[in-house]
């Protein structure tokens, strides 16, 4: 351990493996094998046992527990009392051979008093609200609230905890848009041609007219539990157009340097996605029914489905100022 630790008097710290200018408070216990970062906050009455790795800038309010398992990234914070575990089936004197692995991500925020299950991660920049119970898996850059946990919105890249405003398609004025851009990278809003008459309505899209590609492939989602959230990634090579042609659902979009979100709510209204921007649909309505059109054939490999791998490939493909 470096000098410019301080450890409260009080504190039973049985660890070396702690960083530059981490600060140790009141009544806090560490085993011997935890590995604390640099310029970390732990805060009063906690406890942290053997298998647990916090990096830089970590801040654990008073009252956290962190088990064998855990592992929080550079700039986590912890608010109090978070109740982290790490046995989906606990037995009192049984102790499974390996215990879960729990993964909290970069510059992730959990509210105080919320439950974290085992062996699940929470994606970097998540807001996990106060007295949430997160069952399954966090998207990078989500808020979620709750019991059991449930996504409200997405973080804008400016690390405003609040969601974002969702635009829905019928009400956004394409005229004041150049083509239907929304201010991510190469997405568009395109109004279809809308047939009304006594028979009924008609909805017309022309593919390499309004839809910039020609289509090899379809699919459509329907039958969606509101809670559960779609998509996830983002295509090296395919490019998408998406038509909710029956009920609603929100979809986000996020090109590494802007992020919005838009309510898909009209047959009529449909979103081009190039390739290389991540999306997630959620907030699915019973009836909703979104039709998917892509530009090639199914093909595992065209997939992103790590959002940090997403953003590594965004910024080797940005254009090098120094070439301009």
């Amino acid at each position: 351990m470096t000098s410019d630790i301080h450890i409260h008097p009080s504190a039973d710290v049985q660890t070396d493996l702690i960083g530059a200018g981490t600060r140790i408070w009141q009544s806090v216990v560490i085993l011997p094998q935890a590995v604390i970062g640099k310029n970390a906050n732990i805060c009063a009455h906690c406890f942290i046992e053997n298998d647990v790795v916090l990096g830089d800038d970590v801040t654990v309010k008073s009252g956290v527990y962190l088990w064998d398992g855990i592992q929080l990234g550079d700039g986590v914070f912890i608010g109090p009392n978070v109740t982290f575990t790490n046995d989906k089936y606990p037995k009192s004197k049984r102790y499974p051979k390996e215990m879960a692995r729990t993964v909290i991500e970069t510059g992730t925020s959990i509210g105080g008093g919320a439950v974290i299950l085992p062996g699940i991660r929470i994606g970097s920049s998540a807001m996990v609200g106060a007295g949430a119970v997160v069952t399954k898996s966090v998207p990078p850059n989500a808020i979620v609230v709750g019991s059991p946990a449930r996504i409200i919105g997405y973080t804008p890249h400016e690390g405003d905890p609040r969601p974002r405003q969702v635009l829905s398609l019928v009400d956004l004025d394409l005229e004041s848009t150049s083509e239907g851009e929304i201010g991510v990278s190469g997405v568009r809003v395109v109004k279809l041609k809308h047939v009304q008459d006594l028979r009924g309505n008609l909805v017309v899209g022309e593919f390499e007219r309004e839809i910039p590609f020609f289509p090899k492939r379809y699919f459509i989602i329907h039958n969606v539990p509101s809670k559960e959230t779609r998509g996830e990634h983002a295509h090296y090579q395919c490019h998408q157009f998406l038509v909710c042609v029956r009920g609603s659902c929100v979809l986000m979009v996020d090109d590494g340097v802007q992020r919005k979100e838009l309510r898909l709510d009209s047959p009529e209204m449909g979103v081009y996605l190039p390739p290389r921007i991540w999306g997630v649909q959620y907030k699915y309505s019973r009836d909703a029914m979104l039709m998917v059109f892509a530009s090639d054939y199914y093909d595992p490999e065209d997939y992103i489905r790590d959002y940090a791998s997403f953003l590594e490939v965004v910024q080797a493909s940005a254009p090098d100022e120094t070439d301009r």
